[in-house]
């Protein structure tokens, strides 16, 4: 089992950026697929990147290709979300979550999730 402690969150303007950050317990950080997921009010959960085990891999949701960047660093047990040129529409509750293998865009896939925080985007 990984826990998982998101941080980085908070309130920015249009245009703005915030990096948040996913920390993992544990020696056994690189056998997991990392993600960040998303949660808007009144809307169900959302994939939004995705990155391999070996940080070799990444996939992205087409709503923020080109604007977003996961990375990992497995010697740190961390994995970030680089978030750049923020819309009102990124506003959510962001999630990390974990899973022993393979990296997935599915929610379903994932075993291990962080509390979430928060990252709102002002007009």
């Amino acid at each position: 089992q990984v826990q998982l402690v998101e941080s980085g969150g908070g309130l920015v303007q249009t245009g703005g950026s915030l990096r948040l950050s996913c920390a993992a317990s544990g020696r056994t950080f690189s056998n997991y697929a990392m993600v960040w997921f998303r949660q808007a009010p009144g809307k169900d959960r959302e994939f939004v990147a995705s990155i391999s085990r070996s940080g070799g891999s990444t996939i992205y949701a087409d709503s923020v290709k080109g604007r977003f960047t996961i990375f990992r660093d497995n010697a740190k047990n961390t994995v970030w979300l680089q978030m750049n040129s923020l819309k009102p529409e990124d506003t959510a509750v962001y999630y990390c979550a974990a899973r022993p293998g393979p990296l997935s865009v599915y929610t379903s896939s994932y075993d291990y999730w962080g509390q979430g925080t928060q990252v709102t985007v002002s007009s």
